[in-house]
């Protein structure tokens, strides 16, 4: 991180006379950026001007100067518009990151008998590939600090291409492979961290304080997008087990065409999006010992990794759950696409809001209920055998889990600072992905048996699901109580100057 701060060019003496008029100023929220801007460069044209001059002299261009004074007691820094080309891309293969992940469970009795398995064995392609996310996790953290979210980019893109073609070969061989299957998927999970824990990052590097929590959920929420589309499409690929290696070749075509433009996306801006992006930030090593000695991070660490893991671990049985009831393949996906879809809606809603209002504290503590008392509920919606209450019960899930995951990471970074945000993410998204697995692990031993009725439902899993969803909800009422006060280090620097934001065409 400290080559960042060389990279742009940033004058110590100019960062410190800059952060030296923090209370001096108005917040930022107050400005109205495109009326500021283009006031304050008809009042003071001659001074940029000599700025321009002076980045001339010095055999710098105007594009390349770290920000531009705009008057006394203004200045203006740059966001551009080729922030979106990454963004986009992260969007992209976290979708298809997350439809590989699922792309057995939303079939599992039809892919268990194409294999001559059970659906208990095919379960373990997820949970490998939430296990490969925890071992990929630190090399991730050292990709992301040292090289940056381009860097995490291409090694997710290379890891999916091989990954999925690896799975195609398995499902093709006579008799068909599982171990190549898994092989392959576990691969794929290599690739998650990668592209998971890259938007704090990316919108920390490319876009101004603003844009951050949108810009975070748009890349981050494509994840379970991916797996919304996996568990409604996928039922339909593969009808029956003949139609097992056409549904892996055709999910693999789709995700090997994601993977191109990665090779084309800038490692960086030319100039900071914010004070804050100018900021030095810590080693690896001091970065660690800020996390570790961090309370509110352990505070929030349990009810996110715990969510997370919830999430994750039924978004991989709900076929399981509901089959016993006799709820078909089709109907089981579309109980997992509208957990995902009014998950996205609700959070395309909240986080323009909280990105206004910067009010992350109390909607986590609203919402941390809410993911609760919706998980407790849902241990009776199965056995209602009726759509409405499963449907019902998700969708809220949903909402709720999918509006608190940008926030919770977003303020995670602002706790945490100067701590860089890859290295909270990558810890908090391998909590998440690790208690998946063992979620989704404890909930298959927990599976009845043929003599049950039904048989093999899964009610002790869901009372499981239940009792752990509640245990960890205090810890996200305790937020700000416990640990002393809350500071948010990130948004403080970068209130430090008035900040107009300039669109840039390039």
């Amino acid at each position: 991180m400290h080559g960042d701060h060389a990279t742009f060019g940033q004058n110590p003496n100019e960062t410190e006379r800059l952060l030296a008029s923090h209370g001096e100023m108005n917040e930022m929220a107050d400005l109205n950026p495109r009326r500021e801007i283009e006031d304050s460069l008809s009042r003071s044209e001659s001074g940029y001007t000599e700025e321009q001059s002076r980045a001339e002299i010095s055999g710098t261009s105007s594009s390349q100067m770290p920000f531009m004074n705009v008057n006394e007691d203004h200045v203006a820094y740059k966001v551009y518009k080729r922030r979106w080309f990454g963004l986009i891309q992260l969007v992209l293969l976290n979708i298809v990151v997350s439809w590989d992940w699922l792309s057995f469970s939303a079939v599992a009795d039809t892919a268990a008998t194409y294999f001559s398995t059970t659906a208990s064995i095919i379960n373990w392609l997820s949970t490998a590939f939430l296990f490969a996310f925890v071992v990929a996790a630190p090399l991730t953290f050292y990709t992301l600090h040292t090289g940056g979210p381009r860097l995490a980019i291409i090694a997710s893109s290379i890891f999916i291409f091989v990954g999925n073609w690896l799975r195609y070969g398995g499902t093709r061989c006579s008799p068909p492979s599982f171990p190549l299957t898994m092989a392959g998927q576990i691969l794929i999970g290599f690739a998650q961290p990668f592209v998971l824990s890259a938007p704090t990052r990316y919108s920390d590097l490319w876009f101004s304080p603003r844009g951050r929590v949108s810009a975070t959920a748009l890349a981050s929420l494509a994840n379970p997008f991916g797996g919304a589309l996996g568990q409604l499409i996928n039922p339909f690929l593969a009808p029956n087990p003949g139609s097992i290696p056409n549904m892996t070749l055709y999910v693999a075509l789709i995700s090997s065409v994601a993977t191109i433009p990665s090779f084309f996306i800038p490692s960086k801006p030319p100039t900071p999006s914010s004070p804050s992006t100018t900021h030095p930030r810590p080693s690896i090593r001091h970065t660690l010992k800020l996390l570790l000695s961090n309370t509110t991070c352990y505070l929030l660490f349990l009810p996110f990794a715990t969510y997370v893991g919830l999430f994750n671990s039924a978004s991989s049985l709900l076929s399981q759950f509901f089959s016993p009831y006799g709820f078909s393949d089709s109907e089981s996906g579309i109980a997992g696409a509208l957990l995902i879809l009014v998950g996205l809606v609700a959070a395309a809603i909240s986080s323009p809001l909280i990105d206004r209002s910067k009010a992350y504290l109390p909607f986590i503590k609203i919402l941390a209920p809410v993911i609760a008392l919706s998980y407790l509920a849902f241990v009776w919606a199965p056995g209602t055998r009726s759509l409405a209450a499963p449907y019902v019960i998700l969708s809220v899930v949903g909402a709720a889990s999918f509006s608190l995951l940008p926030v919770a990471l977003e303020w995670l970074v602002e706790v945490t600072f100067p701590a860089g945000p890859e290295a909270s993410s990558t810890i908090f998204w391998a909590g998440g992905q690790l208690f998946g697995g063992v979620f989704i692990v404890i909930s298959d031993a927990l599976k009845a048996g043929a003599d049950a009725d039904p048989p093999f439902h899964m009610r002790k899993a869901l009372i499981f699901q239940a009792v752990v969803a509640m245990a960890v909800m205090p810890a996200a009422l305790a937020l700000g109580w416990i640990g002393g006060g809350v500071r948010t280090g990130r948004l403080e620097l970068d209130k430090g100057t008035r900040v107009v934001v300039v669109e840039e065409e390039s």
